[in-house]
């Protein structure tokens, strides 16, 4: 089949506009106010050096669009862009690792949709493989049906989504609680401090804050009730951008690949190939825990640096934790979801509690001598520490079923992780013991899976000798491995 060049919907002109506009906006602001500042220029000679800027923004826009074509051929994608030096891409069907789909709120007013290619020559790249941001669902389609073909799946069925048996899907409820639990807020805080941090000219902070002094209690009250409505805002908007991402979220399995389906206003669908999984990764943060409450993710390889979601892939983003076995297992059948864990020795847990001893007590220290009575309340961080030395403690475990390595540890003492790797996804294991640890006979195990933006895998400190002899065995067992051993 010989198909000819096609463009993307002019409507992908206003996508480039959006995102050369929003790298620029800062610089355009910035320049308007400091030439009407300090060059005592008029008002009018910024705003046209502004307006300039902006139809130079659309030109450029207008060209990408115009040279930007693809070409579906029986075998490859052919993609040819670029203004000035001009770039031709040829990927064939068969090396091509997932398709993404996404719709926007332009894509959806036309009936279009994004189409984001990952191939496997191209993991841990900057940048997707090839990114078509505006093409009907029916040429989205035709795309899907050739790498099928091209893999031996098959052809798709249907006009839109893949048929196949949904094997999860969000319901109201856990949407709610996904949105009260998820860690949202600290993300658009940070983006409002990046905010305020450019807009530094534009707003005299220093002289706000050397007034401070001379504001009354009424006024100190009323910056306090400030504050906490803005930080009660950022967590309302976090609520509800993650309500929105992942309302509708739906799990299918195709042949042998997943779908999954999410989002409201923005509606993406993300394909994994089985074969891609390197690792599942059960996730516990300290708010969902005592609910019994975690998220799954797929470790896969594919995605790229400015994709990390296609490496990092949220297979459940919430879901009981009694319930993932019976959920994913079914679906996933090369994994098998551990009950019980091999624990470390009751010897590991003062060396853990002793690493936090060493930050937090010259802490206490200092701020006796310093504080005096008041330095008494950093006692408290001692004890916050220690107890979060001991749950980390607890949490930390191991397990080996058939092929399968299960890791489990936790960060700080904020995320319980646990993650299952097959045996020969496994791509290197590594055992450091220091002086001190080999005089207690133990040892630190870490493993690691290829994922499409670096390694990934899990850590286990302070494991009993025996135990890290009994995985090596399984390990190297009827394979010629290297194990990279530190002392």
């Amino acid at each position: 089949m010989m198909s000819k060049p096609k463009r993307l919907h002019p409507i992908v002109i206003l996508g480039y506009m959006g995102k050369r506009i929003k790298n620029f906006i800062f610089p355009i602001a910035a320049f308007t106010f400091s030439v009407t500042r300090d060059s005592g220029r008029p008002l009018l000679f910024a705003l046209g050096v502004s307006l300039l800027a902006i139809i130079i923004i659309f030109i450029t826009s207008l060209l990408s669009w115009v040279r930007y074509t693809y070409q579906l051929e029986q075998d490859e994608l052919r993609i040819k862009d670029g203004i000035f030096i001009r770039k031709k891409r040829y990927i064939p069907y068969e090396r091509i690792q997932s398709i993404d789909l996404s719709e926007g709120i332009l894509q959806r007013l036309f009936g279009l949709v994004k189409l984001q290619i990952e191939t496997a020559g191209g993991m841990g790249a900057e940048e997707a493989e090839a990114v078509l941001s505006g093409i009907s669902k029916e040429e989205a389609l035709v795309i899907q049906e050739f790498t099928a073909v091209a893999k031996g799946n098959g052809a798709i069925e249907g006009k839109d989504l893949p048929e196949g048996q949904s094997f999860y899907k969000i319901s109201t409820g856990q949407l709610l609680i996904l949105s009260l639990t998820s860690g949202g807020v600290g993300v658009v805080i940070s983006a409002v401090l990046a905010l305020l941090s450019q807009v530094d000219d534009l707003i005299p902070f220093r002289k706000l804050a050397s007034g401070v002094e001379k504001w009354t209690a009424p006024s100190l009250i009323l910056l306090t009730i400030l504050v906490v409505i803005g930080f009660f805002l950022a967590w309302v908007i976090a609520l509800i951008g993650t309500m929105l991402k992942y309302a509708n979220f739906t799990v299918i399995k195709k042949d042998n690949d997943l779908v999954i389906t999410q989002g409201l206003l923005e509606r993406r669908q993300i394909t994994i190939p089985l074969k891609r999984i390197q690792a599942i990764r059960i996730s516990e943060n300290i708010v969902r825990q005592p609910l019994g409450y975690a998220t799954v993710y797929a470790e896969s390889a594919g995605g790229s640096s400015a994709n990390q979601e296609g490496s990092k892939v949220t297979l459940l983003p919430i879901v009981k934790l009694d319930q993932i076995a019976s959920i994913l297992e079914p679906a996933i059948t090369d994994y098998l979801v551990p009950t019980t864990f091999t624990s470390l020795p009751k010897r590991s847990m003062w060396r853990y509690i002793f690493r936090q001893w060493y930050i937090a007590i010259p802490i206490v220290i200092v701020s006796l001598i310093f504080l005096k009575t008041w330095g008494l309340l950093s006692i408290i961080l001692l004890g916050a520490m220690t107890h979060g030395a001991v749950l980390k403690y607890k949490a930390a475990g191991w397990t080996l079923a058939e092929q399968q390595l299960t890791l489990r540890y936790r960060t700080l003492m904020l995320i319980r992780t646990t993650v299952m790797m097959k045996k020969n996804k496994i791509q290197s294991l590594e055992i450091r013991e220091s002086y001190f640890q080999q005089k207690q006979e133990l040892g630190t195990f870490e493993a690691f899976v290829k994922s499409g933006v670096g390694d990934a895998g899990g850590t286990v400190v302070d494991m009993e000798k025996g135990d890290l002899k009994e995985i090596y065995d399984w390990y190297s067992s009827g394979k010629e491995k290297r194990i990279c051993s530190e002392r």
